[in-house]
């Protein structure tokens, strides 16, 4: 274990209120998974509409959740650590507090149906075992999850019985199942449908699209950056950083192309598929490792620090501000609300997706100065040590 306890990383917070915000857009573009594009659209704004969507797709899409997830295992190892120093197993404490985050993610389904916090607390509950194994062990089970555990199977068996069709597990005929309510039903009809249908279909869903896998890949390589304390400016760090971001710009020139022309060459579909999801996620990996590193290097040793600084109460309070963008994203779109989902084209999406993190923005700032933490992060904490004796 390392003998320096662990605080907080301001680095860290802006990395995650940049995540956040990514995932607010990609979610309004979504329209909270209730896809409906204007027919009445002039054409110079539908042509619009899709640049806008492919730009932000592929500058965002995959590395949001990447850092997200990434910033979510270096958590559970400093609460891991700073505890382990004061002679506390901080594991029973974790499980319980996964136990806590199914609850959020459960109260998120009521209103969204696109929720990743019981994803991450499943993933958390199956990564306890790992979190006092060696380095060794960690990178084993890392390039375990690399190289797509399900995705390999599939692919092996389409390479063996080319009619092998592609995993369907029943994710596309759930969320099918939740349009109606979210589209013509009432509060209620969504929260009833988000339950029912939602959380099966997120489920299925990490599974059918390497999600599940790819979450615990990143939660292990979060534990990995905090044993090497790599968001401090200590020892060699920046060097390793430079040689991150060089190293990804290399990895993404290699990758995005093999991403654009191998899975269109083959075949077999469910090959295709595999490939399909292995390149994605590689490719976004290197993208995801070229901002994270160009981030730290910038908080470090630039002039930017002072404006990074800045996007850290955003970051502070991400619990909040994510289930605050479900339940207000739900409202805007959906018909129980404004219903905006039958107006609204990707450039409207994008515009209301800046003010809307503005004003949680504006709002983190101002609870910051008079809080230690965010609100439902404060509850979360407070829950996570319930009946601890002080």
């Amino acid at each position: 274990m390392n003998q320096k306890a662990i605080g907080r990383i301001e680095v860290v917070d802006a990395l995650r209120g940049i995540a956040l915000f990514a995932i607010v857009v990609l979610h309004c573009f979504e329209h909270y998974n209730l896809y409906c594009i204007p027919q009445d659209s002039p054409q110079w704004l539908t042509a619009l509409d899709r640049g806008v969507w492919d730009t932000t797709w592929f500058l965002m899409a995959g590395k949001a959740f990447s850092t997200f997830s990434l910033l979510f295992g270096l958590s559970f190892f400093i609460q891991h650590d700073n505890q382990a120093q004061k002679g506390v197993d901080f594991r029973p404490r974790f499980l319980w507090r996964m136990v806590l985050l199914m609850l959020f993610g459960l109260f998120d389904l009521l209103f969204y149906n696109g929720d990743i916090l019981f994803i991450y607390a499943v993933c958390g509950v199956l990564i306890i075992p790992l979190i006092r194994a060696s380095d060794k062990v960690i990178w084993a089970f890392i390039i375990l999850m690399l190289m797509q555990p399900v995705e390999l199977v599939y692919l092996i068996l389409g390479l063996i019985d080319p009619s092998t069709p592609m995993m369907d597990l029943g994710s596309a005929a759930c969320y099918n199942a939740i349009i109606p309510a979210q589209s013509e039903g009432s509060i209620l009809d969504v929260a009833v449908a988000g339950i029912r249908y939602g959380l099966p279909a997120n489920i299925l869903w990490a599974i059918e699209n390497g999600r599940m896998t790819q979450t615990i890949l990143f939660f292990l390589f979060g534990i990995m950056l905090g044993r090497r304390r790599l968001f401090y400016d200590e020892g060699n760090n920046v060097k390793i950083w430079k040689k991150i971001f060089f190293g990804s710009m290399v990895a993404f020139a290699v990758l995005l192309p093999l991403y654009i022309y191998i899975p269109k060459a083959v075949a077999i579909p469910c090959v295709s598929n595999c490939l399909n999801v292995a390149l994605n996620m590689w490719k976004n990996i290197s993208m995801m490792l070229f901002i994270v590193s160009c981030t730290t290097l910038l908080y470090y040793r630039t002039s930017a620090r002072r404006w990074l600084i800045r996007i850290a109460p955003y970051g502070k309070m991400s619990l909040t501000n994510y289930l605050g963008q479900s339940i207000i994203g739900a409202a805007i779109f959906y018909n129980w609300g404004l219903g905006l989902f039958r107006h609204f084209g990707h450039t409207a999406d994008f515009f209301l997706a800046i003010a809307f993190v503005a004003l949680q923005f504006l709002f983190c700032t101002w609870w910051m100065k008079h809080h230690k933490r965010g609100p439902l992060e404060q509850l979360w904490c407070t829950a996570t040590w319930f009946g601890k004796k002080k």
